[in-house]
């Protein structure tokens, strides 16, 4: 990805001398880097916010409750658990973390599920299915709201940020049930013999 800024910003510099337009390409930068910085404040807000909410649904004992309440679901989905409360409470945190846009937090809640799991796993390096069913269904992301989205929009001036909320929910809740049925389908088809 590197590599991949460097080329741009290299085009952008080349093109600018050639053109003679080098003084429109260094505002263009400093506006970006002005931008990127208000953008990285309005996260850093709403991601302490939220971060902060989950903390206390955690120790509250909400995210367990979250987790019995999902549990029939989940033991459907992901029946290879063997009764693993702490995979399934992890896995609740996961998806909670995703459904309110919080992709940041939801990352490290994410690779916990998957060590919980790989211990479970008895072909250490071959991907379980269940493991294969948590990673479609985290990185479809189901949002009920997109928090992150919506700091994005704040930090740079969006009139209406809130507007995002209807169209992100249809989107990640096709693809979050896209990704399910597509895992149960590889699940059935490409199972090991």
């Amino acid at each position: 990805m590197n590599y991949i800024f460097f080329l741009l910003v290299s085009i952008s510099i080349l093109v600018g001398c050639i053109n003679g337009t080098m003084q429109s390409v260094v505002n263009s930068m400093l506006t970006a880097c002005d931008t990127a910085v208000k953008i990285s404040f309005s996260l850093i807000g709403i991601m302490t916010f939220w971060l902060g909410i989950m903390r206390i649904a955690e120790k509250s004992g909400f995210v367990q409750f979250i987790a019995k309440l999902i549990k029939p679901i989940t033991k459907l989905i992901f029946s290879d658990i063997k009764n693993n409360d702490k995979a399934n409470g992890d896995i609740a945190m996961s998806i909670s973390a995703n459904a309110l846009g919080l992709t940041n937090a939801a990352t490290p809640i994410g690779l916990k599920v998957m060590q919980e799991l790989q211990e479970e796993n008895p072909k250490k390096d071959t991907a379980t299915d269940t493991m294969c069913m948590f990673l479609g269904m985290n990185t479809a992301g189901f949002q009920i709201i997109p928090a992150t989205v919506i700091a994005v929009l704040v930090g740079v001036g969006a009139k209406n940020p809130s507007e995002i909320i209807i169209p992100t929910l249809i989107v990640t809740t096709l693809s979050f049930i896209t990704a399910i049925i597509v895992a149960l389908i590889f699940k059935r088809f490409w199972r090991e013999k």
